[in-house]
């Protein structure tokens, strides 16, 4: 093979899937550009039709939500009895009456607190009443004053309008009759519905949520085996890590909500009792129950007990310590002891949370509020292993929304040098500078350089991107390195493309931080009419930076000669980045003429720093 046709085999590789793109019939192209808008519209369909069926739905979808939910906060449970080789239905039966035992147990003790409360409510409202009387009494004696301030009170009171001081009679007219409605004597058919009816909405949901949480209990593999049949049988090791992932996950988020609530009750019960507050126990596992229900509901549970602090004795101190200890001990529970307990395992962003919260309040009611954090988790789960729902996990998950690369882009593209900055910084804390540049850098400008080739960025917008990278380089640079003589001095010449400046200024840099002296010049000043004037004076290796190769393997090979006339002694190393195939380098070599071929800055530094036999040379 000549040199004419490794340069063509070679540009045939490098830009085969371009020329593939231009050569696409017109009907297809048609049928690429209508595709994403009708993937678009159909996704806002579903949407809506799966929003619709949610809201019309509740009464059937919520018993049977709560009931899975119900089911992975009990399934630990099980799974731990049934090591102690217990059989399953066994262990189902018993952890579900445990539950229910519990239960009990927490509603007899809320009801004998209540009871106890009952004997002394007579003197608790004579108590509230007094203050309210004393409140009232103080803001008539501060509107009195005002008023007397303002001179006007004999004549407010003289002009009152007559309507105010009460109705007047006048002769010879008719007086209204008054009229009492009574009602009727209801039969105690009529009063037993009036008192059943409200209990038989939450008793009949409660029956349900049992019995389906003890199917899906005992059922437990069957109905996965169905999950991954009807969703996912076609990736069978994806939905299987799907189905794992959201079980781990919400199995953890609820036993750890459980024990931080359960101990945020026994504080606040702890320091009620402190305080001298009448049933202690009640507000205590009331609080803990509360705050099940996100952001609200331990204001919610902090009223009563502030309430009955101010009617237990004259004063407001006891009111005041009541809410200065909920103050306390909910920030120091949300922000201390949550973050160190399971830290952000949910995988949710804080304002994904709020989001959510709002919009399952608004589609279930309260049982949504208190189950939105963990049916955004699921959708969170799914997304993250389901292609077609991958935005839920962008939208709401907690993880980075861009790449570091495309991060990178990003702030090169908006010509934001210091946000580049602080990114670099922040990942060159676990991995070097080298590692920064091959990873990060080098892969973002080639994403813009593939913008330049299809046109979206202008020779402007990319001079100036150019210029933002290297201000980027030049605030990375480690210091003042020791540096070798001048009769080692590495040349670095960059392409004529977009972003080759910025290449050749990493390696300069990279090679300075491994003691080598390296000069960095224009592509033009190697040009043909200026390269009989370019100083050499101590070059030994001559590094060439094509960020991108396409088309221009034909002027490389020219280049590649006139530094073979100029600098007949040195070594002249190329960057191939596009392409890590061994045999295309080969075929690279002895077409182009290099000594040698580089995919990558580190393999740069490593072969200028450690010099090489020529593998091929170019006639």
């Amino acid at each position: 093979m000549d040199g004419s046709d490794g340069v063509a085999g070679y540009e045939n590789v490098v830009t085969g899937s371009r020329d593939t793109e231009v050569a696409a019939p017109g009907a297809a192209q048609v049928r690429a550009a209508s595709s994403p808008e009708l993937k678009t519209l159909a996704g806002v369909a579903v949407g809506t039709l799966v929003i619709a069926a949610l809201y019309f739905g509740q009464d059937v979808l919520i018993p049977i939500t709560l009931a899975v939910m119900l089911s992975f906060v009990l399934s630990p449970v099980v799974n731990g009895l049934q090591r102690l080789r217990l059989w399953r239905a066994p262990a189902v039966i018993l952890t579900v009456l445990s539950a229910l035992g519990l239960l009990g147990l927490v509603g007899t003790l809320i009801g004998s607190q209540a009871a106890a409360l009952t004997a002394d409510a007579p003197r608790y409202a004579q108590t509230i009443e007094a203050k309210i009387q004393g409140v009232r009494g103080y803001a008539v004696e501060r509107i009195a004053a005002l008023t007397k301030d303002l001179g006007g009170g004999e004549t407010h009171r003289a002009t009152r309008p007559a309507t105010l001081r009460g109705p007047s009679a006048t002769p010879g007219q008719r007086q209204p009759v008054p009229v009492e409605v009574v009602e009727g004597s209801s039969s105690p058919f009529t009063l037993a519905k009036t008192v059943v009816e409200p209990i038989l909405g939450p008793l009949e949901t409660t029956i349900i949520v049992l019995i389906v949480a003890i199917f899906v209990l005992m059922q437990k593999e069957d109905l996965r085996d169905r999950f991954i049949r009807v969703f996912g049988s076609s990736d069978l090791h994806r939905t299987t890590r799907a189905l794992d992932d959201a079980g781990q996950r919400l199995s953890k988020y609820f036993l750890s909500q459980l024990a931080v609530n359960t101990c945020f009750g026994l504080v606040i019960g702890i320091g009620l009792w402190l305080i001298g507050i009448p049933s202690p126990a009640m507000w205590g596992v009331m609080a803990g129950l509360l705050r099940f229900v996100p952001y609200i509901g331990s204001f919610l549970a902090a009223v009563a007990p502030a309430a009955l602090g101010a009617a237990v004795e004259p004063g407001w101190g006891m009111t005041i310590e009541v809410v200065a200890l909920f103050v306390i001990v909910e920030p120091l529970t949300g922000y201390v002891v949550e973050p160190l307990l399971y830290g952000h395992s949910t995988g949710l962003s804080p304002v994904s949370v709020i989001v959510s919260a709002i919009f399952w309040t608004w589609l279930w009611g309260p049982i949504g509020l208190i189950m939105s954090t963990p049916l955004t988790l699921c959708l969170v789960v799914m997304g993250r292993h389901v292609k077609s729902l991958e935005f839920f996990d962008v939208l709401l998950g907690d993880r980075p929304a861009l790449t570091p690369v495309e991060s990178f882009y990003q702030r090169i593209l908006a010509n934001n040098p210091d946000e580049a900055l602080a990114q670099a910084e922040a990942l060159l804390d676990d991995r070097t500078l080298t590692a920064y540049y091959d990873g990060v850098a080098r892969e973002g400008l080639k994403l813009a350089a593939e913008d330049v080739a299809r046109g979206t960025i202008d020779a402007a917008g990319a001079a100036r991107m150019t210029r933002s990278m290297l201000s980027v380089i030049d605030d990375l640079a480690p210091g003042a390195p020791p540096v070798a003589g001048q009769d080692g001095v590495v040349l670095c010449i960059p392409g004529d493309g977009a972003f080759d400046e910025a290449i050749a200024a990493m390696l300069a840099q990279l090679l300075g931080q491994h003691g080598l002296a390296a000069r960095r010049i224009a592509s033009a000043a190697a040009s043909r009419d200026a390269i009989a004037t370019l100083d050499v004076s101590g070059v030994t290796v001559v590094a060439i930076l094509y960020l991108d190769l396409h088309d221009v393997p034909a002027r490389l090979r020219y280049l590649i000669r006139r530094l073979r006339e100029r600098l007949p002694a040195a070594r002249i190393v190329v960057g191939l980045w596009a392409s890590e195939d061994p045999a295309l380098r080969d075929a690279a070599i002895q077409a182009l003429g290099a000594d040698q071929y580089i995919g990558s800055l580190a393999e740069a530094v490593t072969a200028i720093a450690t010099p090489a036999p020529n593998e091929a040379r170019a006639a």
